[in-house]
């Protein structure tokens, strides 16, 4: 055996997205053959490059593999691990160039970012203690708990403008000061990983990533402000994220981190899971409260806020997963390095979950001001295809949708909210030509339709009214003056709902309609979806001239709207068809006798 296997570390990416590829497989696998060797195969949380996984990198080299199976694994250490031979057809294949790039530290996705809240996923085992501590963790506890004065660190964290990266942005410093200046007997603190938003997993990744990060920002916090009793609010639809957080609480507990005088400081902190059970509402604060309290998750009137007034009617301080987990850094690394990232008014980074029509989907990490193209052409690679970029949705389902002309646009929280985006969860989808930004928009307020508590009338009754209008559109039963009426609705939503939920539903309805109001007129008043995806502005037709009768749409067609004879031109009943397209799919690509036509105009 090659004498540097003796610091050999294989790492595997045992993340959500992962697994679900059986990477857990692919790590028992590594063990078997490694089991008689001085390898250290060890499971990691996500390493952030999921259109390429499973995940397998290999240390001290850097050598990715992309795209792993088990029966690759056999190779692997044959090949690399013994005879220093890397298994190249297993490389990241840049898909511009089609280059094989071996070390993960040189691929474009990885190169352009700056991952901080991030450092530890993927490269350490989430489910053992001593590795974080390895990496420098729970020293900036100890710091605060010996070294400084919960003024001190009040200061610190206000110094650093580090704001809340649950989507609001609120300062963290001055949302920690007024529940440190709450007189009361008793105070509690409560992460919000209520991650709800479609596309979003941050969040997630960083609890099954690198559990102990948040842990340890929560307890810096509690002991800050005079709390005994926290919560972490995670969505029980993460199993593997609530399986990390409850290992990682018993390995803290053991250590003397979290119960009775933790590092030996007379001071005391416990720390539970509460699991939430998936209503999005309560990603908003005073919902989430009332649901760990027992009751329906419904928003309430705000002031008092929750830093006066909140859980169970005591001072409350809460933030979300990745403001904890910045936490550490800025205690153990100071000020001034942390606000030389981002921009005046944004510091530090801000992590997306980029999907949809780009090449390099994944968990991102940048310091905030990065620009949009940057991150889609930069990290993510362009889109797919080679298609026509048309718009990137950021913020969740109330985000905003941005065009092409906003490319170059900074990413922080004062320049997407201008823009009529916003930070949200951080969530990035990015979208082609293909894409109708009408039914996109409806897609999006179906969603927070359907998620409204109800509580108040404009966000229950306004958003209702608002897809009824979208359903009317896409269905080719649009008016004129539709689009001043969602206007109208928008803006009378957002003054006069309860909470975030209905105050930001309307913003995908509002930046469609003013960067892509040209889409809105040819549904309107064209009665034509250039995009091809709204069905009751599609028709089918089967041209005579190129039609077999290869019978294969005929006998496909679920709703018998297609006549005629065996190896003879066949024809659409149009009054039959519901536009499903499966004649479309099931005609041989080498015929394509099946045309589809969108709009009155199109067709003449």
């Amino acid at each position: 055996m090659n004498k540097s296997n003796k610091s050999r570390e294989i790492l595997v990416c045992c993340g959500t997205g992962c697994v679900s590829a059986k990477a857990d497989k692919i790590l028992d696998a590594l063990k078997q053959e490694t089991k008689n060797k001085k390898i250290n195969v060890k499971p990691t949380g996500c390493h952030g490059f999921c259109q390429e996984g499973p995940l397998v990198i290999t240390e001290p080299d850097g050598i990715l593999y992309s795209r792993t199976k088990t029966e690759d694994v056999k190779e692997i250490i044959n090949s690399h691990i013994e005879n220093n031979k890397p298994v190249e057809r297993l490389f990241y294949h840049e898909p511009k160039t089609g280059g094989k790039i071996p070390h993960y530290k040189d691929i474009q996705f990885y190169k352009k970012q700056n991952r901080v809240i991030l450092r530890n996923c993927g490269h350490v085992n989430p489910e053992d203690i001593n590795e974080y501590i390895e990496k420098g963790g729970y020293r900036a506890i100890e710091k605060a708990l010996k070294e400084m004065t919960p003024e001190k660190v009040l200061n610190m964290i206000n110094g650093s403008s580090l704001r809340g990266l649950g989507g609001a942005g609120f300062h963290t410093g001055l949302k920690w000061r007024f529940c440190y200046n709450a007189k009361a007997d008793e105070k509690y603190i409560i992460c919000n990983g209520d991650e709800g938003d479609p596309g979003s997993f941050q969040d997630r990744s960083v609890f099954e990533g690198d559990p102990h990060s948040v842990i340890e920002g929560i307890i810096i916090a509690a002991t800050t402000i005079g709390a005994k009793k926290g919560f972490i609010y995670v969505r029980a639809e993460y199993p593997l994220a609530v399986k990390r957080l409850k290992i990682a609480l018993d390995q803290a507990q053991k250590k003397g981190f979290l119960g009775k005088n933790i590092f030996d400081s007379n001071k005391d902190f416990d720390l539970e899971i509460f699991q939430g059970a998936g209503a999005f509402v309560c990603g908003e604060e005073t919902a989430l409260i009332a649901s760990i309290e027992g009751k329906r998750g419904a928003p309430r009137h705000r002031p008092p806020f929750p830093a006066e007034s909140g859980l169970w009617g005591k001072p409350t301080l809460l933030n979300n997963v990745k403001t904890y987990a910045s936490i550490p850094n800025i205690i153990n690394n100071g000020v001034e390095w942390f606000t030389k990232m981002g921009t005046d008014n944004s510091k530090g980074t801000a992590i997306f979950s980029l999907t949809g029509e780009v090449a390099n989907c994944g968990l991102v990490e940048v310091p905030m001001g990065m620009t949009l193209r940057e991150i889609i052409y930069g990290i993510g690679g362009g889109t797919t295809d080679n298609k026509k970029f048309k718009e990137i949705q950021i913020g969740g389902p109330s985000g905003g949708c941005l065009p092409e002309s906003l490319l170059d646009l900074p990413v922080d929280f004062d320049s997407l909210k201008e823009a009529g985006a916003m930070m949200g969860s951080g969530g990035m989808v990015v979208m082609d030509e293909s894409t109708c930004m009408v039914d996109v928009s409806k897609y999006f307020l179906d969603f927070t339709q359907k998620e409204s508590c109800g509580y108040c009338s404009p966000c229950r009754l306004g958003t209702k009214q608002m897809l009824d209008i979208l359903n009317d559109i896409v269905e080719g039963k649009g008016k004129p003056e539709d689009m001043d009426l969602l206007m109208d609705l928008a803006i009378s939503i957002k003054a006069g709902s309860l909470c975030g939920l209905g105050q930001t539903a309307p913003n995908p309805i509002i930046t469609t309609i003013k960067y892509f109001r040209q889409e809105y007129e040819e549904h309107i008043n064209d009665k034509l979806c250039r995009a091809k995806k709204c069905k009751a502005l599609i028709s089918f037709y089967i041209n005579p001239e190129k039609c077999t009768g290869c019978h294969l749409c005929f006998t496909n067609c679920p709703e018998n709207a297609i006549e005629g004879e065996a190896k003879k031109p066949h024809k659409i009943i149009q009054h039959k068809c519901t536009r499903c397209g499966i004649c479309f799919e099931k005609c041989p690509p080498k015929i394509s006798a099946i045309e589809s036509y969108a709009g009155e105009k199109i067709r003449i």
